[in-house]
């Protein structure tokens, strides 16, 4: 029921500024409540070009907005950079990272997931990730770096170790990053002397049958016949069961084989972020393998309708019985539910959440993608088109910051990396830290 004339405006309190996040805050932005934003940064990711960035075709500013701009005209938010260190579900409270606390009528949590490497933490420190803004830095630092070194390399052996790059993953990411390298690669032909960058191999490891496997199997033998076009080798069924600073040992065929590179990328899996198991552990809520909390149909925590999980720590089923994926959309019409409830006077949604299926996309490079939506398939330059609109339209952040980036994927297209310059020179002078 509606709060009553005279009561104290309820307090919702949103952790987390990902797509889940914004779009509540956005959503509660005229309704009678007041709202906290809490992130451990002041930008919003837009984590779907993080491997443009990783590539040097973009620059970390073009995949990242200040928070505070996008709600300039929320009278009613509050935006806190802080880290949420402890769910009092009893109190209703959350502790943060400099002991201060906040208290809440309406908790969503937001908090999204972080790089999972399947209980081998170890390789964290000799492979590239791909979920945040230092991911993809240190990815450009060293993917540009490694040409450097091979250049310098006097030694055949050593300098094919730098021209070599694997990438860890045949889902959506670590397709998009092994296309996005195979053409940056061939556009630096003529930028060496000593070296071919043309040459450069591009491997992609993926442990399961076919890439991709979201999509049909005919849309994944595509992608694979694309990225062949772009010159990357594809290894499907390979499995890495070590990785250190010299290389990647797989398994293929019940057979071990070493690959010599100096560059891994992992695009392997996600987990949820500590907060999701704290959240878990104080609400008594169970949590599935990836640690998604397991949620009633209307995306509350069992036993506690005042809080409710949007996005990757959220773990409900679609219309097809399966968990829904981790995607923006999923979040996005996520966080539009609870808000209505909200909105409506309750302390979260109450009606089962119902996804409404956009479809998915893939991009490899150059003109080729592939896309599935609702039934109808698409491939090719149609799929590549869809790609540049639906992320254009999702992008948002400041006038002018589509046309901005557009203008520099115009530019990639055509071999100029925006920022491979600086990154490049970063690299090589920091030898040390490759």
């Amino acid at each position: 029921m509606p709060p009553k004339p005279g009561a104290a405006r309820r307090r919702v309190v949103i952790v987390g500024a990902g797509f889940g996040g914004l779009a509540a805050a956005r959503g509660l932005r005229d309704a009678d409540v007041d709202v906290t934003l809490v992130d451990r940064h002041n930008h919003h990711l837009f984590q779907p070009l993080l491997y443009q960035v990783g590539a040097g075709a973009l620059s970390a500013s073009d995949c990242a907005a200040p928070i505070r701009p996008s709600l300039k005209r929320s009278s009613n938010t509050t935006v806190l950079m802080a880290e949420v260190v402890e769910v009092d579900a009893e109190s209703r409270q959350l502790a943060l990272g400099d002991g201060e606390r906040l208290d809440y009528d309406s908790l969503i949590v937001a908090c999204g997931a972080q790089t999972s490497y399947f209980g081998h933490d170890e390789w964290q420190d000799v492979t590239c990730g791909l979920k945040t803004l230092a991911d993809a830095s240190d990815l450009c630092k060293r993917f540009y770096g490694a040409f450097e070194e091979a250049e310098r390399a006097s030694d055949a052996t050593e300098r094919e170790s730098w021209l070599t790059f694997v990438v860890v993953g045949g889902g959506p990411t670590g397709v998009e990053i092994a296309g996005e390298l195979a053409i940056t690669a061939h556009a630096m032909r003529r930028q060496f002397r000593r070296i071919d960058t043309s040459r450069a191999r591009i491997i992609l490891l993926d442990a399961g049958d076919r890439l991709v496997s979201a999509f049909s199997e005919k849309l994944s033998r595509k992608v694979a016949d694309q990225l062949a076009e772009l010159g990357v080798t594809v290894r499907e069924r390979a499995r890495a069961t070590a990785i250190d600073a010299g290389g990647v040992t797989i398994e293929a065929d019940g057979t071990s084989e070493r690959i010599d590179t100096r560059t891994v990328i992992w695009a392997a899996g996600v987990h949820v972020v500590p907060l999701a198991e704290t959240l878990a552990r104080t609400t008594g809520a169970e949590t599935d393998r990836g640690g998604r909390l397991q949620l009633n149909p209307d995306l509350t925590v069992p036993g506690h309708p005042e809080i409710s999980v949007v996005g990757d720590a959220a773990s409900v089923s679609g219309s097809d019985g399966k968990p829904l994926p981790g995607l923006a959309t999923v979040a996005i019409q996520q966080a539009h539910h609870v808000v209505k409830g909200i909105r409506e006077g309750e302390a979260g949604a109450s009606a089962p959440f119902r996804y409404f299926d956009k479809g998915a996309l893939a991009v490899v490079g150059r003109g080729k993608a592939v896309g599935a939506f609702r039934g109808v398939e698409l491939s090719g330059r149609p799929a590549f088109l869809t790609y540049l609109l639906v992320h254009l339209y999702y992008l948002g952040g400041q006038t002018g910051r589509r046309v901005a980036v557009l203008i520099k994927w115009i530019g990639a297209r055509f071999g100029e990396r925006q920022s491979a310059l600086i990154e490049g020179e970063l690299a090589s002078v920091e030898r040390a830290g490759i």
